[in-house]
């Protein structure tokens, strides 16, 4: 039960950083399951371990890492990304939940889309923001910090998945914080209003 538990937040984590750059957390969880134990694929996901995949994920990782700090260049790229967001966040949330939760592979693909997706979405609408403010000076510093909170996130999803599952408490108590608090000042304005 517990260990279910924690693959399936481990699972969270990284699709949730895949929303942010696909190529670190796919890469991550290659690596590790190709030279430790601290991720088992099952087929077909093994294939992940294939030295042609880690290359290709390390090629695609690079190009991504140039491409999202440029300027004009970072909006085209998250344009490409929104296939291929969802689909890697699908993929890591179906890979490292099959042999312990034995989650239904529709559902583990629709958590790790939606994960993802959501966090994807929610760059894509920033990004641009950012660059008409900043004039684009600030793009590679935003893109630096959001590979770097992917990688972090990515490690800490495998090593430490208990972190995740607080961090989501967390999250959950901060947006029921926010949500009474909007509510209140919508009544207040009500009030006001009346």
């Amino acid at each position: 039960m517990i260990e279910g538990l924690l693959d399936f937040a481990s699972a969270f984590g990284l699709s949730t950083s895949a929303g942010l750059n696909a190529y670190i957390p796919m890469l991550t969880v290659a690596l590790l399951a190709k030279f430790t134990r601290l991720i088992e694929l099952e087929a077909p996901w093994d294939a992940l371990t294939n030295w042609w995949i880690i290359g290709l994920l390390a090629v695609l990782l690079v190009i991504e890492g140039f491409a999202d700090k440029i300027p004009v260049v970072d909006t085209v790229n998250n344009v490409v990304q929104t296939l291929v967001r969802p689909t890697a966040g699908a993929i890591l949330f179906a890979s490292t939940t099959q042999a312990s939760i034995g989650m239904h592979p529709v559902l583990a693909f629709a958590c790790g889309v939606v994960m993802s997706g959501t966090v994807h979405v929610v760059k894509s609408g920033a990004r641009p923001i950012i660059t008409a403010v900043s004039a684009g000076a600030a793009d590679p510093v935003v893109s630096t910090v959001e590979d770097g909170v992917a990688a972090v996130t990515s490690l800490i999803s495998v090593l430490f998945p208990y972190l995740v599952i607080l961090w989501l408490v967390l999250l959950g108590i901060v947006i029921v914080l926010w949500a009474r608090r909007r509510s209140r000042r919508r009544e207040a304005r009500r009030g006001q209003s009346s």
